[in-house]
């Protein structure tokens, strides 16, 4: 088979999804991670010292670009995929009650990845676009002790802080995200090692209850963190 025919193929449409949605997943797991030194010092230093180190540490250089091309290739595939498959049934089939064999999250995929579309450009806006090319007032320059050493770097903590504090309607667009940014992480676990071949009945429904787990971290990380500056200050 080639490569043409493989991609064209249901399994290869899925294989690349499911690999690419791996990338999502590191993607995310290493923000998110970075996300929640937020609540864990209120002086920034921590979140600030993150920052810099992912700003400026060649490896992580090189290591984001190749984990955010996934991540897009994931997002432009799950639309072309889509498009097809509208293409090839113009007319829907009629559709006896879905809830029975599948649940929301995995009959709404790409509802939820257009709905975490916006949510993360939201946030790009917001944030990553502030510290990478326009710059903010926010974004003054600090000197933060790290190991006994001064560093000079942009305070990224009082960007995002500022704008948890100030707008609940983010911090609401938020925690709706992170909620979605959950369902559609589980479901897509779950799918990706159906795809790979996992999905025998031993393993079958211990995959399923690690992916609820996978959802649940991602939803709760990345929604506690607007919820903590909604109720703390």
């Amino acid at each position: 088979m080639s490569k043409g025919s493989f991609l064209n193929a249901s399994v290869g449409r899925k294989f690349l999804m499911s690999i690419t949605g791996f990338f999502l997943i590191m993607f995310l797991l290493i923000h998110m991670s970075i996300n929640l030194l937020l609540i864990f010092d209120d002086s920034g230093d921590l979140f600030n010292i993150a920052a810099h180190f992912m700003a400026t540490n060649p490896f992580i250089k090189i290591i984001e670009p190749v984990l955010a091309l996934g991540f897009a290739i994931h997002i432009l595939w799950s639309i072309i995929i889509t498009l097809q498959n509208m293409k090839a049934r113009p007319v829907k089939y009629l559709k006896t009650n879905q809830a029975i064999n599948s649940t929301w999250a995995s009959r709404n995929m790409f509802i939820l990845g257009a709905m975490l579309f916006v949510y993360i450009g939201i946030h790009l806006y917001n944030f990553w676009w502030k510290m990478k090319f326009t710059g903010d007032p926010l974004l003054e320059h600090i000197t933060v002790m790290q190991a006994g050493v001064p560093v000079e770097m942009e305070n990224a903590y009082l960007l995002v802080s500022t704008l948890f504090k100030e707008s609940v309607i983010y911090d609401i667009v938020y925690v709706i995200g992170g909620v979605l940014l959950g369902l559609h992480v589980s479901h897509g676990f779950w799918s990706a090692f159906q795809t790979i071949g996992l999905n025998n009945h031993v393993w079958r429904k211990r995959l399923f209850v690690l992916a609820q787990i996978i959802g649940a971290v991602f939803a709760i990380g990345f929604s506690v963190i607007p919820l903590y500056f909604l109720i703390k200050f």
